[in-house]
Parts: C-alpha cells; structure tokens; sequence
C-alpha cells in the first residue's frame, strides 16, 4: 500500500529539513484563545499541529492566548483542554500568552527605545481614519515623534493604571505607507481595566494578538507557526517585530497558513455561535446543534470520526466550503461499525398477533452487530402483542408501500411474517390498534422453507410487556442556508431551521435498560444515538446524532 503523498505544509517542512533544518529543532503548537468552546474548524487546526507532531515525533505545546480579559474565562481553558484530550491528542507543555507578559512588556520597552515605537493618545476612532486606503497612504498620528523618555514614562504610566481605558495605546513605528495596511503603526498595547482570569489585577495594559503572538512562539522556540489563511497578511507584521527585536538567539519561527476549515450549513466564528446562545436560538456552547467539539460529543459523534473527516477534507492553499454531508458520512461510517444494534419504536402504534399464544413470549437471537464479528448476540422478547412505528402502517396503500397494510404481508424483524387482518379505531376515527396474523412457520432462521420464504417489507417492533420507556431529542441541521457564515453579526431568524429540535417519547427492547450513559446504539431503521442520561424515575434519554442515510434536501 503506497503512503498518502505529502501536503504542502508537510513538503515546507521537508525542504528546511533538506537544507539542513535539524529534526530535533521541529516543534508545534496550538494557540486558542479562551474567549469560547472550540469548534469544527479548530478540530483542523488542532489534527494538523499534532499529526505533525507525531509524524516528526516532535513536541507540540497548548498555548493559550490569553490577551483580552474582557471576553476570556477559566471555565473557556478547561473545555479546551477536555476537548483536545478528547480528541485523544496530549500536548507536550501547557502555555499562556500571559506567562510572558513581563517580557513582552520588557521588549515593547526595548523598541521605544531603538525609536521603533510610539504612544498615541488619540481615540481609536482617530487611528482608524489616519490609516488610510488600500490604495491611499495613511497619514502619521501627531504623536508619532515624540520623544524616547516621553514614550518611555507614558507607557510606565500606562503599566502603572495612572490613565483611564481608550487615554492612550503603544503603536509600532513602521511605514504609514506601507501597501500592507497592517504595517501601518499597529497598535501594540491598549489599557484595559478588568481583572485577568490567570494574572488577576497584575496588569492594566495587555498586548495585542500580532505583537504577542510571534513572540511567544520565539520563547517556546516553536519552529513552524500554522495559522490559517486569514492571518496570511500578519505575516509580514510577525517577521517585521522579529527582526525589530534581533539580535535573537536560537531558532526564528516561520509562520506558515493553511486555508480553514469552512462548512455548509454551519457558522465558524465563536462570536457568531455566542450571539446564537444570547439570542436564544439554541441553549448553549454544548447544545448538540452547535458545530462545538462539546456539542458534536454530547450529539454522539466521535473523536475518530472528526479526525477522519479532517483527514478526509485535507490541507488545502485556498478557501473552500465542505458540505456537511461529508461530516455526517464520516461520523455514520465510523458508527456503523462500532455501535450495537437495538429495536425502538419512537411513535408507536400497538399491534396485536391475534392468533399468536396469549402470555407466551419467546426470546429471539438478534445479532448485535453485523460489522463486528466479535460483537456477539442478544436476546430480544416476542409476544401477541407489540409496539410498531404509526408510519409503517396504512389502511391503504398504494403498490409502492413495502411495509404493512391490511391483506399484505411482512416480515418482523428477526421473527415472523405476519399480515395485517384489520384495525381497531377510537371515536375519532384513529387508530389505536392493528390486529394481525402470523405464520408460526416463518420464524428467522429456523431452517425450514417457509422461514426462507421471502416478502417485500421487514419491520422493527417491541414487546409491549418488556418494553422499557424512553424520551429522544431529535436533531437536525441549525441552518436552513448553506452560508449562513456570510450574514453579519445577527444572524436573520429566516436562517434558523424551525426544525432543527423536536422532543418525542416511544420505547426500545429490554436489553438497552442496561446501557450506560454516552452508549451510542443503532436504532434498526432509525439512525445513531447516545444515551444522554437517566431520569430519576428511569426512563433513557437519548440524543439523535445522525439518520441511516443522509435525507437533507436543499431548499
């Protein structure tokens, strides 16, 4: 079998090792920022960095950007690193931005001295209009040439909380002309007055993302910095404060960006899915609907099916939007050979065997797993009278309905065919009963011809006496465009599948009573769930994770 070929960034990384670049010397990291759980996407980034690390049996650090204490919480640090350990990745060191804040303090010192940094005391709103266009220069702030000891005791002032938020920030000096936008004087420092989650009241000054970045991959001697492609145009602005700081020792690390990770169907930035829980359109970062890890866990997908779906996808150069069915392929594939097999019925009807043995029950031999041969059976009861699904039963029906009618036979599963005789009605005309027939010779796999006699339609059921009650969330896509990413800060109700949560109740056969919470099971003809928990009176709840086949159709 031939290896799968190199991507790009894997060919980068074999051509520094070509020109002389040590294998000793490779080291990787994933950087979030804990201002929200982590998503779909960041399951990218994460599979790049640490199959890398892997690949080169090289070290990849957890690094926290820890910068705006306004949005970032201890809570935010915790579901990351439970997520990441889900995804069954363990870091080599365990980092913070804020670990370094002294030391970036000190180099930002260190630029005002060489003249390659300035305090502005205008509003952001001035900054913002000096800037300039894309094919416009910017003009300089008025407070660009001020002196080396002026900018000097501003800045301590500023460190020290002698000014108020919004009084001054520290911007690089750089070219207010430069094609690049970014190199135009960015801002460095800002003053923000608000407790941090690790450093507590420590700090009244915090660093922004490009000048805290690219340094703290030179501390943690980190060799390839993967981003994704929106940060392609920092990268002129992590080189330049590199260099500002040279001479340095040691290894420089090299930013390098992937194209991220885009879905059909699904919103990517955590600012959207926050505004989606303070709208109320789901209940929170974990609610199953969320394309968070925590969401997708508590839906029934699994780590393996994630990492699949990113393998599968790959690392491509260039934007694109994956349709989603290719995640919901990767998680069905994975489920159907991992999860046992049971019978539940979700909106019963009652069936009753009329010339089947009053009290009798028979266990039946059911496979729990056609995919596993090491999965084994299990014993399913039988008896005269049974749940069904409502849907699998019409008074009247056409040619093309395969399951049961009155005067047509079926299969029950694992059991016997049976033919609808007629139907037992309330007042108002429903129905609440179906009587039935059965032939006692066409029992699965008894060996005789008439259990190999063949009908059109096989049915799943559940004894009535056995069954055991059970409450499902049912789920489906939260969007009903296919680029809800494209809309503003709000996303329009018009975008929210109405449908996307429903609750029903019906019941499963005896032997899932014994599943634990997180089993994930294949109700037969239903699709893939989870047992979510149990309610103090006993009754299972599950969460749907995905149907049989994929049945979304675009709008």
């Amino acid at each position: 079998m031939s290896e799968k070929p190199l991507n790009f960034i894997e060919h980068i990384i074999a051509e520094d090792l070509k020109e002389g670049f040590s294998p000793k010397d490779l080291r990787f990291r994933f950087p979030p920022e804990p201002n929200g759980f982590l998503h779909i996407g960041h399951v990218k980034a994460i599979c790049i960095n640490f199959n890398l690390g892997a690949r080169y049996q090289a070290p990849v650090n957890l690094r926290f950007d820890d910068t705006n204490p306004a949005k970032e919480e201890a809570q935010y640090v915790e579901a990351i690193k439970n997520d990441i350990k889900w995804l069954g990745f363990e870091w080599d060191k365990e980092c913070y931005a804020s670990d370094y804040f002294k030391q970036l303090y000190d180099w930002a010192e260190s630029l005002i001295n060489k003249g390659l940094a300035f305090v502005d005391s205008q509003s952001s709103k001035q900054i913002a209009e000096q800037k300039g266009t894309p094919t416009e220069p910017g003009s300089p702030s008025p407070f660009r040439d001020r002196t080396v000891s002026e900018n000097l005791r501003l800045f301590q002032e500023m460190k020290a909380g002698d000014h108020p938020e919004g009084a001054h920030v520290l911007r690089a000096k750089i070219d207010m002309s430069a094609p690049n936008m970014l190199l135009r004087d960015p801002v460095m420092y800002r003053i923000v007055h608000k407790a941090h989650h690790r450093t507590g009241n420590d700090w009244c000054i915090y660093p922004m993302y490009d000048w805290t970045h690219g340094e703290s991959d030179y501390i943690e001697r980190i060799s390839h910095s993967l981003c994704s492609l929106e940060f392609k145009p920092h990268r002129d602005l992590y080189d330049w404060f590199l260099e500002a700081l040279a001479p340095l020792v040691g290894t420089r690390p090299k930013q390098r960006e992937f194209a991220r990770l885009n879905l059909s169907y699904t919103v990517m930035s955590k600012r959207k899915l926050k505004n989606l829980i303070d709208q109320g359109h789901v209940s929170g970062w974990d609610d199953p609907r969320m394309p968070t890890i925590s969401g997708l866990r508590k839906r029934g997908y699994t780590p393996e099916s994630l990492r699949n779906f990113v393998n599968t996808a790959g690392v491509a150069k260039r934007d694109n939007i994956i349709d989603v069915s290719l995640l919901e392929f990767c998680v069905r594939d994975h489920l159907n050979k991992i999860a046992p097999r049971a019978m539940a019925v979700l909106n019963p009807v009652k069936l009753t065997i009329e010339n089947y043995p009053d009290g009798n029950v028979e266990w039946l031999k059911s496979e729990n797993n056609p995919e596993d041969e090491q999965a084994g059976f299990r014993e399913v009861p039988f008896s005269r009278h049974l749940f069904i699904e409502r849907e699998d039963f019409k008074e009247e029906a056409n040619r093309k309905f395969f399951r049961l009618t009155l005067g047509k036979e079926v299969r029950l599963k694992n059991a016997y065919i049976i033919k609808g005789e007629r139907v037992v009605k309330d007042q108002n005309g429903g129905i609440i009963e179906i009587i039935c027939s059965y032939d006692p010779q066409s029992k699965s796999g008894s060996g005789t011809e008439e259990s190999k006699r063949k009908v059109k339609g096989t049915l799943h059921w559940v004894s009535v006496e056995q069954a055991h009650p059970i409450e499902v969330n049912l789920y489906d896509r939260l969007f009903e465009v296919e680029e809800p990413d494209k809309a503003m800060e709000e996303i329009p109700s018009s975008f929210i599948n109405p449908n996307s949560y429903s609750q029903t109740s019906g019941f499963v056969e005896p032997s899932v009573a014994k599943a634990t919470q997180g089993t994930r099971i294949q109700f037969q003809r239903i699709g893939y769930f989870i047992l979510d928990q149990k309610t103090p009176e006993g009754t299972l709840v599950f969460n749907k994770t995905v149907g049989l086949r994929d049945t979304w159709k675009k709008a």
